[in-house]
């Protein structure tokens, strides 16, 4: 055991561990997230036999876990290759640019349902990031609103999105949008108005 522990805290072998150690992580954080997330949203919106709710939370967990641990062995790898390929050695923004692009692209280019979630919660963030960044870049300090006026541009647009053309809306948002908003306009009798949906 201690020449495994040796082997393990070799900085020889760092490089290749820590993409071991990635590809774990990505699994994990993926299964962490999605579990859940599929399990409620199954659960509340999705019909059919209980096994096959099974099987759309399993498959919606394993295709989130599998995006992640593969993308960050990939970048992981291809930084390192950079790195390894550049004049002084070292990491520079460039290769994590080129790195992300090409996982984002061989993971995540596919628009299947768990992809576009994972995209949009990564569009909305770096939409944070950069408004924040110019802010701190130019030393000026965000309005103390700042967040409600983004929160409100949001839902503004969302919701002339939803009244002209739902379609264009990702299908899990504009199934919640239906929901909320335009099967809470139909009810049939005391039951479907408090109760059930439909």
């Amino acid at each position: 055991m201690d020449a495994l522990n040796a082997l393990i805290l070799d900085p020889r072998y760092h490089s290749v561990l820590s993409l071991v150690k990635g590809f774990r992580n990505g699994a994990v954080y993926g299964t962490k997230i999605r579990f859940p997330h599929a399990l409620v949203m199954t659960l509340l919106f999705r019909s059919g036999s209980a096994q096959d709710k099974l099987v759309a939370i399993l498959k919606a967990t394993k295709a989130h876990a599998q995006g992640l641990a593969f993308f960050v062995t990939i970048y992981k790898l291809l930084v390192l290759a950079q790195q390894r390929l550049s004049a002084n050695g070292k990491s520079t923004d460039l290769h994590t640019f080129v790195a992300g692009c090409v996982g984002g692209y061989l993971v995540f280019g596919e628009q299947t349902s768990v992809n576009q979630q994972i995209i949009l919660y990564l569009f909305s963030r770096i939409a944070m990031g950069l408004a924040n960044t110019v802010l701190k870049a130019s030393n000026l300090t965000a309005p103390p609103r700042s967040f409600a006026f983004f929160a409100a541009l949001c839902w503004g647009c969302v919701m002339v999105l939803f009244r002209r053309d739902k379609s264009v809306l990702q299908d899990s948002l504009k199934s919640s949008m239906t929901y909320l908003y335009e099967d809470s306009n139909h009810w049939s009798s005391l039951k479907t108005l408090l109760w059930h949906n439909k």
